[in-house]
């Protein structure tokens, strides 16, 4: 099958909260460029992008997003609208301008956030006409991520894995000043707050290990009062390759968000996901959605539970052998998937 030629995209983000919009938005901007694609990333906040990718990409432009009614700034082939993030109407004129002009019509993509719920299946690349407004008369296209072949898959770099596997885990620890005692088990925290000191302890237990150097990367939420066998070392914020990194030296890993959960998965090490809560408890039908999707151990089950603050702790922690081996499986069955990227290509040639 000959290569498409290269197309402009334009993805808009607005950050919500935190930094997985701009994180998850900014990844797939480099990985489309990566590719060949010229992208326009669009984002109303690009503070974080100092931090996560102080160097930029290749083939990927930033631009600050255009709150002008008037902008008159061309769109490109293809049109990404992450998590309803809401188009301005300058946008949605200049779709279906170039609509009517072009000699193809651009696609249009409301790229939605990551769920192992159901829906998630039944919605994938659904249409979605429009019926007023200013682009009224064209479609847009819902793109799920997910975690089945039914799914728009996860981001994956083509090349993340063979990185991962030519990790030199002591050369990366050496170079940010991280030197494990003797005996000491590394593990990470990456939370938005800390639900349950009790669960925290728990799983850091590990027989083998009787010392933990808890790096905690960017600022860090309050922490409780810990006991002397728990080493704390606060970490800059990183880039997003040296986050995946801290990942991957690590023994355990508490991650947060969308972002960070699937660099977890990537990195196949145990870890617990801190899924963003929400006051009227969706949170908890997600979480669940998650550990069904993996058949997840009942004391895996047990520890994510309790460290999302929806029930009380265990007495200890999941054993981290059978863990470990959990997480490999549900790491491999998600590298036979394809990848969000690629899906996103394919997707966009057989609609142009």
């Amino acid at each position: 099958m000959p290569r498409m030629p290269q197309l402009q995209w334009d993805l808009f983000c607005r950050v919500v909260d935190n930094f997985g919009d701009v994180g998850v938005c900014w990844r797939l901007a480099a990985d489309l460029a990566a590719r060949g694609e010229r992208v326009r990333l669009w984002v109303d906040d690009a503070r974080a992008l100092a931090w996560m990718a102080p160097g930029g990409a290749a083939g990927v432009e930033l631009q600050a997003w255009p709150d002008a009614e008037d902008d008159t700034r061309p769109v490109g082939d293809v049109v990404v609208e992450a998590f309803g993030c809401e188009l301005p109407p300058a946008v949605l004129v200049r779709i279906a301008e170039k609509a009517a002009e072009a000699p193809r019509k651009p696609v249009w993509i409301n790229l939605e956030y990551l769920s192992a719920e159901g829906y998630v299946e039944r919605s994938h690349r659904l249409r979605s006409p429009q019926m007023h407004g200013p682009a009224r008369g064209f479609s847009k296209w819902f793109f799920y991520p997910g975690f089945t072949a039914a799914t728009g898959g996860l981001l994956r770099e083509p090349e993340l894995m063979a990185q991962r596997e030519a990790f030199d885990r002591d050369a990366w620890l050496a170079a940010h000043r991280i030197a494990p005692q003797p005996g000491e088990q590394l593990a990470s925290l990456f939370c938005y707050q800390v639900p349950s000191v009790e669960a925290l302890l728990g799983c850091l237990d590990h027989a083998g290990h009787e010392r933990t150097l808890l790096l905690v990367p960017g600022t860090a939420p309050p922490l409780p009062a810990l006991p002397p066998s728990v080493r704390v070392q606060s970490l800059p914020y990183l880039t997003q390759p040296d986050f995946d990194r801290l990942l991957w030296a690590c023994d355990l890993n508490f991650v947060r968000g969308e972002d960070s959960l699937v660099r977890a998965l990537w990195a196949g090490r145990p870890f617990i996901w801190q899924i963003y809560p929400q006051h009227d408890g969706v949170h908890e039908l997600k979480l669940q959605a998650f550990l069904d999707r993996f058949d997840a151990s009942p004391d895996i089950r047990a520890a994510w539970r309790a460290w999302n603050g929806l029930q009380a702790a265990p007495v200890a922690g999941p054993d981290r052998a059978s863990w470990q081996a959990q997480c490999l499986i549900w790491r491999k069955a998600l590298l036979a998937q394809t990848d969000l990227a690629s899906q996103l290509l394919s997707f966009v040639a057989e609609s142009l």
